[in-house]
């Protein structure tokens, strides 16, 4: 029997109207879980297309409430507020979310400032509810392990409760800010607001000043500016993902202010990831072999940064590697993106029994969010001159972690003592390593006319290779 024609129309239209109730019944369960449909919008493992594109639309907005209910707030919170601040627009909130309400406020010196001030019982709700899924993660262990073994779903609502954390306690996003403060001075183009004075509930800061990075026209811009901003906003975020392992977990449009004559401001350090050395360095060499175009080295890396599951198809995963890496390679520098690359393969990872750390979402949600606030105001900067740039100074950095005082007495107390074969290790994994070729792919960059290898290339290829020697060479050995 022919299929109706109109009966997919009917499907998909069907398949929308769904996704749009839940992304709906999300934004009104609240903050918690409007945070955990934006993870699942990274997560085309678990959830179709369509209803990615839907929850790709939450937003933490509510109707703003009026400022009586937060006054008592700051009254047991500041009690000097109204000493503390000139003025106090109440009457035209800058947000109004889920977890605070944010306005704009002179303070007594006569500078321009922002109060966050959180929803009274707030706190309380967002607990109970994390209660309640860890309840429900505990059930779905129970009935379900094989499920449980490839998607360790307590894992991942942990991973959502850290990064939580500091927008229920705005003392932790204060030092959150000062970090970032101190991290992000090596870029001349970038800054953070500074804290003003914290509270659990109260969070006083220097307003940003200009429009978000989406709403800017870039012709306000000079071509010039417009690049200076778009790589030091790349730069500064991966040297939080590979150097610091401490990044912005929401870098969307919203939260990246832009004026034509001064610094980008990077705002709203609520929601901050945080990942161990071990899975950055696995993260970075992953991104190292896709631009290598080395399907084998990217498979192996993904799966040591989780592990096989007892139905793993590994080789079905290496095929679909060798498959998905020279498309990747051979796209053209605007198509490329890191976030869309690391859910890719995510994809695939979880198909083939794989199963993944669940602070790649978190990850591959930071890199889709600031690549794509990037690209509003510079669509013509190259990502991978970018990426190639800022991996010689990742790559030095963690070159001279592993080349630490403590490091070095223990490589050298091995080879004392004989216990190990340290210097057979060393020489076998530069081998390996020459035999893989693990350097950056400068040369996509030629393939494409864009600029040659050079002296750049000879920094990245010594320093990945003193890097990778020194870091498997650390985890051979427990350190």
């Amino acid at each position: 029997m022919d299929r109706d024609p109109g009966e997919g129309a009917k499907h998909g239209s069907a398949d929308r109207r769904r996704a749009r109730k839940v992304r709906t019944a999300f934004e009104r369960l609240g903050p918690f879980y409007v945070k955990l449909g934006q993870m699942l919008s990274t997560r085309p493992d678990l959830v179709s297309d369509v209803m990615i594109a839907e929850l790709e639309k939450l937003h933490d907005q509510v109707e703003v409430t009026p400022f009586g209910e937060f006054a008592s707030i700051l009254d047991r919170e500041l009690p000097s507020w109204r000493k503390r601040f000139q003025s106090i627009d109440v009457v035209h909130p800058l947000g109004s979310a889920s977890l605070a309400q944010v306005y704009r406020v002179v303070l007594d010196d006569g500078s321009p400032a922002v109060v966050k001030i959180q929803r009274p019982r707030i706190r309380a709700l967002v607990l109970q509810d994390m209660k309640r899924l860890r309840r429900v993660a505990r059930l779905v262990g129970r009935f379900a392990p094989q499920f449980t073994e490839l998607i360790d779903v307590d894992a991942m609502l942990q991973v959502i409760f850290n990064g939580m954390e500091p927008e229920l306690d705005f003392t932790l996003e204060a030092n959150n800010m000062d970090d970032a403060k101190r991290a992000v001075k090596g870029f001349k183009h970038l800054t953070v607001p500074k804290p003003v004075e914290a509270t659990p509930r109260v969070l006083v800061q220097t307003l940003a000043p200009g429009v978000s990075i989406g709403d800017a026209n870039p012709n306000d811009f000079s071509k010039k500016k417009r690049k200076q901003i778009g790589r030091d906003l790349l730069g500064f975020m991966y040297q939080g993902y590979f150097s610091d392992r401490v990044f912005h977990a929401d870098p969307h449009p919203g939260n990246i202010f832009v004026v034509p004559d001064g610094k980008a401001n990077l705002i709203d350090w609520g929601m901050v990831g945080r990942i161990d050395k071990n899975l950055g360095t696995l993260l970075l060499l992953v991104l190292l072999s896709i631009a290598q175009n080395d399907a084998g080295a990217t498979a192996r890396g993904w799966i040591e940064m989780g592990h096989a599951t007892s139905r793993a198809d590994i080789m079905g995963f290496e095929s679909d590697m060798s498959m998905l890496v020279p498309r990747i390679v051979s796209a053209s520098l605007e198509e490329l993106n890191f976030g869309v690359t690391l859910s890719t393969v995510l994809m695939y990872a979880t198909r083939r029994g794989i199963h993944t750390s669940p602070h790649i979402s978190l990850l591959g949600k930071s890199f889709a969010n600031v690549e794509g606030s990037v690209r509003k105001l510079a669509p013509e900067l190259s990502m991978v001159d970018v990426f190639e740039d800022a991996m010689v100074v990742v790559l030095t950095d963690l070159f001279t972690e592993f080349l630490s005082k403590k490091q070095a007495a223990r490589f050298a107390l091995d080879l004392m003592l004989g216990t190990t074969t340290a210097l057979e290790h060393s020489r076998t994994l530069m081998r390996d390593l020459s035999n893989r070729e693990v350097t950056l792919r400068v040369g996509l960059l030629n393939e494409k006319g864009s600029h040659g290898a050079g002296t750049t290339s000879h920094k990245v290829v010594s320093a990945a290779l003193g890097v990778a020697v020194g870091m498997l060479w650390a985890r051979r050995h427990g350190a």
